[in-house]
């Protein structure tokens, strides 16, 4: 087994977790350049075990611009001892990422945010994203929407009933809240990310208008949908030259 070797703490990590590691250190920190972050709170995580039980969490109360690979912790969905640790993560991320990694085995990756546009789409009495262009249409009948919102996701039941919000779909929009999204990869995840965002600006500046929305009929709104899975390749590539503009400018999201 090869090992990597982390020259910030010392310490040897498998070949495969660290490569993980700085795929998701990456994603906080593009989502601080792209505005997606909110103060020191939000949370990204990915599993590292075959069930998705044992996964990596951003640590309590860290700036995503400030996110390194050596910093994130690792933690396990059935270990009830994680919040009683000084090095607990934040209450809600254990609450909403242990729940979800526990029961969702499809959730490899999962992003939680408030992005600015997404997050207004949820405030609204219908936040489900309408098939009104073609990015919109990504998510046609793969998004979940909850509006079961109870306050602030820091108890074991709420993050129970998120995970059985989300389901077997890939998005989930928040009601009064704001987004998770999964992947099978980091760069998966960041691409829906990356297009949830782009499709929730649409909506909005779409309803702002006034006018009424253009919605593609369900065999447009299908066919649209289901071509996406032609350029499924294009999330590793994007990622990619993302890290790559990263590389250039702060590489620290490597150690």
């Amino acid at each position: 087994m090869s090992t990597v070797t982390s020259r910030i703490t010392g310490t040897d990590y498998d070949a495969a977790e660290w490569a993980l590691r700085v795929d998701l250190a990456a994603a906080f920190r593009l989502a601080a350049r792209f505005g997606w972050h909110e103060s020191v709170a939000n949370h990204f995580s990915a599993a590292v075990s075959a069930d998705s039980k044992t996964f990596l969490l951003n640590p309590k109360w860290r700036h995503f611009s400030t996110i390194r690979a050596s910093d994130l912790l690792l933690l396990n969905a059935d270990d009830d001892g994680v919040m009683e640790r000084e090095d607990a993560p934040d209450p809600s991320a254990w609450c909403i990422h242990g729940a979800i990694h526990a029961a969702v085995p499809h959730a490899r990756v999962l992003l939680h945010c408030h992005p600015i546009y997404s997050t207004a789409l949820c405030g609204l009495a219908d936040p489900a994203i309408k098939p009104i262009d073609q990015n919109t249409a990504r998510f046609h009948k793969r998004a979940a929407v909850d509006l079961g919102y109870g306050g602030i996701a820091d108890d074991a039941e709420e993050g129970r009933r998120l995970a059985r919000a989300l389901g077997n779909h890939p998005v989930m929009l928040m009601g009064n809240h704001g987004v998770s999204v999964t992947g099978d990869t980091v760069a998966q995840a960041f691409e829906e990310l990356y297009y949830l965002e782009r499709a929730a600006q649409t909506m909005i500046l779409a309803y702002s208008t006034g006018q009424p929305l253009n919605v593609m009929d369900e065999k447009l709104a299908a066919k649209t949908s289901a071509g996406w899975d032609n350029y499924t390749g294009a999330a590793e590539a994007h990622f990619e030259q993302l890290k790559a503009m990263l590389d250039a400018d702060d590489p620290s999201y490597r150690d």
